[in-house]
């Protein structure tokens, strides 16, 4: 069933706190770089820029290019396609997830595992579900 959870933009002065109290220094140092080489792996046309956090209230956290266009993207499975900068970032959080889940046990993989599964559920209740699913699955 899809999480109907709502989502909120995590205000720039919040940013580190709230990044740190899920991750620790795990984000600057593990995820955030994979969240940035993922959309560039798997976007040809990205070149870097800011983006946006997000939460839900279900404690998933993502983040999404403050991008005005969609983005193309070419996902490992066979996934073409362009989504909005939203679903875009929801998809590659998602796979930055899975990556790094399957490391060695710690705190941080189980973080990892916990958010991927609560961000699919959001994703499960999004406007572009079709695409993100076909392009994570």
């Amino acid at each position: 069933m899809p999480d109907l959870a709502t989502r909120t933009l995590i205000p720039e002065n919040q940013r580190v706190k709230h990044t740190a109290r899920l991750f620790g220094a795990n984000f600057p140092w593990r995820l955030e770089p994979t969240v940035y080489a993922l959309a560039g792996k798997l976007s040809p046309a990205y070149a870097g820029g800011y983006w946006h956090f997000y939460t839900l209230d279900n404690d998933a956290f993502y983040m999404a290019p403050a991008a005005e266009r969609p983005c193309h993207l070419t996902s490992p499975n066979g996934y073409h396609g362009d989504l909005s900068p939203e679903a875009f970032g929801i998809v590659i959080c998602l796979l930055a997830y899975s990556h790094l889940c399957f490391g060695h046990p710690s705190a941080f993989t189980e973080t990892c595992a916990e958010q991927f599964h609560r961000l699919r559920r959001y994703a499960l209740g999004h406007a572009e579900a079709k695409a993100i699913l076909a392009a994570i699955d």
